[in-house]
């Protein structure tokens, strides 16, 4: 019983969420409230605050779970992987599953209307701030046990969190604004691949 209703509220929770991207592209993150999120996923606000305190927290909760679902999948990589390869996969593992899901073509290329909205959206401070940065504490703690490293000691695990950080925020940057648009799970892939290189500069760096 306790699986089927753990599962019912990770279904409550998702639809909040698919429901507040759905009013967001139709109607603007500014014109969207709780009452509408709500009563588009067939539910109460009442319901809706046991799961979101905001509006933001319903919008961001997709991109929360699949960053959840990386750090359990960087503890299940092979031990002898190269860590940014581990750490590629976990990434993108879930970003792929879920545009599949939702698009039929993981890297097919996006919407331009689509993705003006989200560039308007994701200026929003409330929305960039509803990403828990715990999970990056849980991304490090992941990271130290595959390195042999204390992440309370050990600056190393902290720094590759950062990094990952960073590639993520960086690559949803470039996904919304990047014209001709560029699928997202191609982006990750990308950036991480020249973390994993090293950061080289470009061959075809304008000076």
């Amino acid at each position: 019983m306790t699986g089927l209703r753990e599962r019912k509220k990770a279904d409550t929770r998702r639809a909040l969420s698919d429901a507040a991207l759905q009013l967001t592209l139709e109607r603007g993150l500014e014109n969207v409230t709780r009452e509408d999120i709500a009563g588009l996923a067939g539910v109460s606000p009442r319901t809706f605050s046991n799961y979101f305190s905001t509006k933001y927290e319903a919008l961001a909760y997709r991109q929360t779970e699949r960053l959840r679902r990386s750090v359990a999948l960087l503890r299940e990589r092979p031990d002898d992987e190269p860590l940014w390869t581990s750490i590629t996969e976990a990434i993108v593992g879930p970003v792929q599953d879920d545009f599949a899901a939702t698009k039929g073509d993981a890297y097919g290329p996006p919407d331009r209307a689509r993705l003006a909205v989200l560039r308007s959206a994701l200026t929003d401070r409330d929305l960039r701030n509803s990403f828990p940065r715990s999970l990056f504490d849980d991304f490090a703690a992941a990271i130290a046990e595959r390195t042999g490293t204390d992440p309370h000691r050990n600056t190393y695990p902290r720094l590759v969190a950062a990094v990952v950080h960073a590639v993520v925020e960086a690559t949803i940057d470039s996904y919304v604004t990047l014209d001709p648009p560029v699928a997202y799970p191609q982006l990750l892939r990308a950036a991480f691949a020249d973390v994993a290189a090293g950061l080289p500069a470009p061959a075809d760096r304008k000076v």
